[in-house]
């Protein structure tokens, strides 16, 4: 099966972010240098391997190189992110301070609902650092200015400049965050409708009777919010006697342990005091005009746990054209590192190979002309497992967070010690099942 009309998809934009040679300094330049250059070598070796292969030899030597090389490119890919990274951070933390402060306003009365004055506000931030240094022994007026962001559950809210920071590192962390559309709400969930049934129509002529057509129903989806927590601690002393930003700190250790949380939620969550995974719902061999809403249809590739011996590519090909063209306008492929080395492999027919580079897009390469984006929450290329998902990630899956970040000072539990119990409200759930594929490792 010929390939061009799907690599000659160049210049596709990326929800990811984009690094681009004429933007990213000598730095990025060298490593899409080395990223081409160890692709060649890599090419090379491994067309040797197959070569040898198909005369009945093993060299396990030759192995061992296009495996080194292979790790090496998925390395070079990994620093190119993180230098994308970086990049956003600053853009983040640049620009004009009134600005920032104004945008910051803006959010802080939304989220609480308080329509505070812009001293006011600008006073809240020092006060909240000071109370997380000395709580109860905070001056009445540092409490009072303090009010500002008081909630009645008996914390505060964080400072958007604060909620910012660990919520920018919760997006560079979590790729469904990326990928998914994301809302913010007021209330304890999200709702909506399924539009799933066709009205009916039909011929008639000028002077019969107009019959009655069949109206077509409306069903509805829920995603409830559910509470994720982080509580780092730090000894009384240090919050007394340290010159460092306990903000920072705070906002660091609480971003991490969220991000993780988050993340496996999207992919593999219960829906129990938790997100919904994407990877819970269930699958069938079937197209959608015969699978049940609420399914996700699974394109096999005819080999327990491995590609298929002849023509594996053509697996990939049949879980891309098994999605509409609808959804494979926006299409990514998401998948672990240890799958995109496997899949980085694979040639068609013509003896080319899918995997491509791709510097448009902050890490994964592209595979038949697609993004791929990294996750490890997708499962290893094992039997019957759901290895490569596929689709049009917005559409299918919903992030609905509550809208505030919190945090309360818990100086009692842990004596000399004072606990910082940071909480976020976040659901998610899959609202559409036809604008995404995956590829399971079965027959």
């Amino acid at each position: 099966m010929g390939m061009m009309d799907i690599h000659s998809r160049k210049g596709r934009g990326t929800i990811l972010g984009g690094v681009r040679a004429d933007a990213t300094g000598a730095e990025a330049k060298k490593l899409m240098a080395d990223i081409k250059t160890a692709f060649e070598e890599f090419k090379a070796a491994n067309d040797k391997e197959l070569a040898d292969l198909k005369k009945g030899l093993t060299d396990a030597v030759q192995s061992e190189k296009v495996d080194r090389i292979n790790a090496s490119i998925s390395d070079l890919q990994a620093q190119l992110a993180d230098l994308a990274t970086k990049q956003a951070a600053a853009q983040i933390g640049g620009g004009d301070g009134n600005a920032d402060e104004v945008k910051a306003l803006a959010s802080f009365r939304r989220d609480t609902g308080q329509d505070v004055s812009a001293e006011d506000f600008r006073a809240y931030g020092p006060s909240l650092n000071t109370y997380l240094r000395r709580g109860q022994s905070t001056p009445s007026a540092v409490l009072a200015q303090m009010s500002v962001g008081s909630d009645p559950a008996g914390g505060y809210t964080v400072m958007p400049t604060m909620s910012d920071r660990i919520m920018t590192r919760i997006y560079e962390t979590s790729p469904m965050r990326q990928l998914a559309f994301v809302t913010t709400i007021g209330t304890d969930r999200l709702e909506g409708f399924n539009d799933l049934e066709e009205a009916e129509a039909g011929w008639v002529g000028e002077t019969e009777t107009r019959q009655d057509t069949a109206t077509p129903g409306l069903g509805m989806w829920a995603i409830p919010v559910h509470e994720v927590f982080a509580q780092p601690k730090a000894t009384q002393k240090l919050l007394d006697d340290s010159a460092w930003d306990i903000e920072g700190w705070l906002a660091d250790k609480a971003s991490d342990k969220m991000a993780r949380t988050e993340t496996t939620s999207f992919f593999a969550g219960t829906g129990d005091k938790r997100p919904r995974g994407l990877l819970t719902y269930a699958t069938a061999a079937t197209a959608d005009a015969t699978r049940p809403w609420g399914t996700f249809e699974h394109i096999n590739t005819g080999q327990s746990g491995a590609w298929p011996a002849a023509n594996p590519g053509d697996a990939l090909i049949d879980l891309v054209f098994s999605l509409k063209a609808a959804w494979r306008n926006n299409a990514n492929f998401c998948m672990s590192r240890n799958t995109v080395a496997a899949v980085r492999k694979l040639k068609d027919e013509e003896d080319r190979y899918l995997w491509q580079p791709n510097f448009e897009a902050r890490q994964g390469g592209l595979l038949l002309g697609y993004p791929i984006v990294e996750a490890e929450d997708m499962p290893a290329i094992s039997a019957n497992a759901l290895s490569i998902a596929f689709g049009d990630f917005r559409e299918t899956y919903t992030i609905v967070d509550r809208v505030g970040i919190r945090v309360l000072r818990d100086p009692l539990t842990q004596k000399g010690f004072v606990k910082f119990y940071t909480t976020k409200r976040v659901g998610g759930g899959a609202t559409s099942f036809e604008a995404m594929k995956f590829l399971r490792f079965g027959s």
